[in-house]
């Protein structure tokens, strides 16, 4: 993982400790340190989807730019949503296999709240990024073999788009990295706009 030169003043901070963000921004050049913001999630009511993730990823980021004020911190939670019904990480095999059968062959939504903030420059950004998912139909064994590679119990929604869970998705509308767990474009876009990032490293993400 790409990390900045000195630890104590981080550049751009990831307050989260998904493998699947750092990935993210590893693969868009970022060098970035990781600190997990502890923050409690529970303590955040359920309100629309769109802005209970934006909360949460504002309090997430808040969390840590009290501490890191120098830096550009980043803060992000994505929820998987079917009709009105949030699907998070299955606890047992029988829950996988329960949501796997209610997305076969039907469309759902990746929610995505993302937050950036660099408290000593006083700036502030935070918005939602949504993404529709097609699943296919599909068959009683299929959705046996995927729960026995045990991907689906660490996944919102019990499946990861970018690992072998990848079979499972006919077709998407809208950011396939916000699917992942992170709006890369639009965050890369507001680190260059800002200054805080001068250079892609070395790969470029254009926005289409």
């Amino acid at each position: 993982m790409g990390m900045q030169a000195s630890i104590d003043h981080p550049l751009i901070v990831l307050a989260s400790k998904s493998p699947r963000r750092r990935y993210l921004l590893n693969q868009a050049g970022l060098s970035f340190s990781v600190i997990p913001s502890n923050f409690d999630e529970t303590t955040v009511p359920m309100s629309s989807p769109h802005d209970y993730v934006r909360v949460l990823a504002e309090e997430k980021t808040k969390s840590i730019s009290e501490k890191y004020e120098e830096s550009w911190v980043i803060g992000a939670d994505t929820i998987v949503l079917i009709g009105n019904t949030i699907l998070g990480k299955p606890n047992s095999t029988k829950e996988a296999r329960a949501m796997l059968k209610r997305l076969s062959g039907r469309n759902h939504r990746v929610i995505t709240g993302y937050a950036i903030c660099c408290k000593s420059k006083n700036r502030h950004f935070s918005e939602t990024a949504e993404t529709k998912v097609c699943f296919k139909k599909l068959t009683d064994s299929e959705i046996e073999w995927y729960i026995h590679t045990e991907e689906p119990f660490d996944k919102a929604g019990g499946y990861a788009i970018q690992g072998l869970g990848m079979f499972l998705v006919r077709r998407i509308n809208g950011s396939y990295t916000n699917v992942v767990g992170l709006p890369v474009c639009e965050i890369i876009e507001f680190l260059l706009k800002e200054g805080a990032i001068q250079h892609m490293g070395r790969r470029k993400m254009p926005c289409r």
